[in-house]
């Protein structure tokens, strides 16, 4: 038994997933015809509503009970791509536009398709030289002076001593 043993306000009530459920795909078959059962789609649900709305991560809902971590994140990556979450926002959307009355003369809408105004030529794709021009300390042949001074380099694999 996990932390969560009750309704404890985090699942998703009756009447809620009377109208969800019927919006899930089947379930697919098993390729080899035999496997453990499913966890149920209303356990599956709840742990990814808990994991959304909470924020925790995927691995935290072992210690809850409700389902594993890997169980919930499978379903919730296959019912994402068949397009469950898009259909509760839709069905939402459509249900609050009913009740309440979405005025859809005032939409805002925010975006930018633009460069950024502060960058410029010395930018580039690699964040560590920035695609400058010139020398490299690093890649000179030149032998570098030491900080300290002294001129005297131990050899290594890519120094040959002469």
């Amino acid at each position: 038994m996990g932390l969560v043993s009750k309704d404890d306000g985090w699942r998703i009530p009756d009447w809620l997933w009377k109208r969800m459920e019927p919006l899930l795909p089947p379930s697919p078959p098993h390729p080899l015809g035999c496997h453990r059962p499913r966890v149920p789609n209303r356990d599956a649900i709840d742990a990814i509503f808990l994991v959304l709305r909470t924020g925790m991560q995927w691995n935290a809902l072992n210690a809850t009970g409700i389902c594993s971590s890997s169980s919930a994140h499978r379903r919730f990556q296959e019912w994402e791509r068949a397009g469950v979450f898009h259909e509760f926002w839709r069905q939402g959307l459509l249900e609050y536009d009913e009740v309440v009355g979405i005025d859809w003369d005032w939409l805002a809408a925010d975006g930018a398709m633009t460069k950024a105004p502060l960058g410029g030529p010395k930018t580039g794709p690699n964040p560590t030289d920035r695609a400058k021009k010139g020398r490299n300390d690093r890649c000179s042949p030149r032998v570098r002076a030491s900080r300290s001074g002294s001129r005297t380099r131990a050899p290594t694999a890519t120094i040959r001593s002469s």
